[in-house]
């Protein structure tokens, strides 16, 4: 008798997860991403790429496309949907990981549910697992798919989604574990968005989602895909995180009955995950009644493992090529923070990116390894300015405001939500019943078409 794969434990124990047994603080959870997810999709919806990305795409299909008019199929609403949610990198992310679990599962489940007539029920069965999957994936070999070069949250995030939308169609054990290991060949997202700031990294989440969802449709038809898709000697670690020996039980040990998700972070900013820590310390920094011109030098404590996304290389992280490429360096971060008071859409700009003022205090930012750092466990903030007058000034935050530590209110979130929608162009009006629907959406059918606008 063979050993179970790792595919095998997983398909099953998703599987065995009913509605009434998902606990009250997972569904809590389940609901704020719902709401998280379809304001940054409305945030978005008239974005450049977000156009671009629409009008590569035939309209006409039974799915939803937050924010949209038209209805499209159900690959496509996910694609759009998940690209959309994670275009500003304002969704939510996972310490441990890092990977952003809503914007992948969520859509990838909403457009299964309206495809095949699922209800909220189901919904809330499929963004729990997905989610879930998602966030102990990213324990089972930390930081070596960024290292490899690799966008983690476009990796697992197509192993996520197919979980997600297996369970939803309610895949027996057979076709999930084909799910799994076709979506192995499906996963993918070089991280090389990185050296000029292109668009690729919002598409990343979209295609997991996209993946997702057509690598369950294929595996309920009866094709097949490798049991072995995560463990084996040409499987999916040893190909993105260059490693045969990796903590499968990390995905695996209590699957069902402890819940990794409960420490996901919603994000205050819309900025890359590691950057938020230090918009505190410097939004603290600002406050002390010095200006940008008084600063002669600051000096920035940081993990290892953030050096080759977010601060190298320097000169080019000091003068970002543009807003989008803005958002994965800390120094214009910390810069834009301090001079402007904040870090939401308004700081990511043309504008701001040319902004002198930003820039020259940009230019004075520095690093400092700190071998200590316990990323990716915590995201941890460090700004000391020195002024031109010698004074010296400092702040640490120990963790990203958001997470565990110090979570965000469902009336935040909301906030978050009605802003997002505001930016997007929805009239208060829709974005109160959005808010009414999310509430509900789990008990009864669902049903996006109201929000097709």
């Amino acid at each position: 008798m063979k050993t179970p794969s790792v595919a095998e434990v997983l398909a099953e124990r998703a599987g065995a997860l009913r509605a009434e047994g998902i606990p009250a603080a997972i569904r809590t959870v389940c609901e704020d991403l719902l709401i998280d997810v379809a304001g940054l999709c409305v945030a978005a919806r008239n974005t450049e790429y977000a156009v671009s990305l629409k009008k590569s795409l035939d309209a006409g299909g039974a799915c939803t496309a937050l924010g949209h008019a038209e209805s499209y199929r159900p690959e496509d609403a996910a694609l759009l949907n998940g690209t959309a949610a994670h275009g500003e990198d304002f969704d939510d992310t996972f310490e441990g990981g890092p990977v952003h679990s809503g914007a992948v599962v969520v859509p990838a489940v909403l457009a299964a549910c309206e495809r095949f007539g699922c209800g909220g029920n189901a919904a809330l069965i499929g963004i729990a697992a997905g989610v879930e999957a998602m966030c102990r994936l990213s324990l089972v070999a930390p930081k070596l798919i960024h290292k490899a070069g690799f966008h983690p949250t476009a990796v697992l995030g197509a192993m996520a989604s197919t979980l997600a939308v297996s369970v939803v169609l309610k895949s027996d054990k057979n076709q999930t574990v084909n799910a799994l290991g076709i979506a192995g060949s499906m996963a993918g997202g070089i991280i090389e968005y990185l050296a000029e700031g292109a668009w690729t990294k919002r598409l990343h989440a979209g295609w997991a989602a996209h993946a997702g969802l057509h690598a369950a449709r294929i595996a309920r038809e009866g094709f097949t895909g490798p049991r072995t898709v995560f463990e084996g000697a040409h499987g999916l670690f040893f190909a993105f995180a260059r490693e045969s020996k990796v903590q499968f039980e990390e995905l695996t040990r209590g699957f069902g009955d402890e819940w990794r998700m409960e420490g996901l972070t919603f994000k205050p900013y819309a900025t890359g995950t590691m950057n938020q820590p230090y918009i505190d310390c410097a939004r603290r920094l600002a406050k002390r009644g010095f200006a940008a011109e008084e600063v002669a030098e600051v000096l920035c404590e940081t993990a290892e493992g953030y050096v080759h996304r977010l601060w190298e290389p320097l000169a080019a992280k000091q003068r970002p090529a543009n807003d989008y490429a803005a958002k994965f360096s800390t120094p214009f971060n910390i810069a834009v923070a301090f001079v402007t008071g904040g870090a939401g859409f308004e700081a990511f700009s043309e504008r701001t990116v040319r902004d002198e003022r930003i820039l020259g205090l940009a230019a004075r930012v520095r690093y400092r390894v700190d071998p200590d750092n316990p990323y990716p466990k915590r995201y941890t903030g460090h700004v000391k300015m020195t002024l031109k007058d010698g004074r010296v000034f400092e702040e640490r935050q120990p963790h990203i405001r958001g997470g565990v530590h110090e979570p965000l209110p469902r009336a935040e979130i909301e906030g978050k939500f009605r802003g997002n929608a505001a930016y997007g162009g929805w009239p208060a009006p829709l974005a109160d019943r959005f808010l009414a629907f999310a509430k509900e959406a789990f008990d009864g059918p669902l049903d996006l078409s109201a929000f097709r606008r």
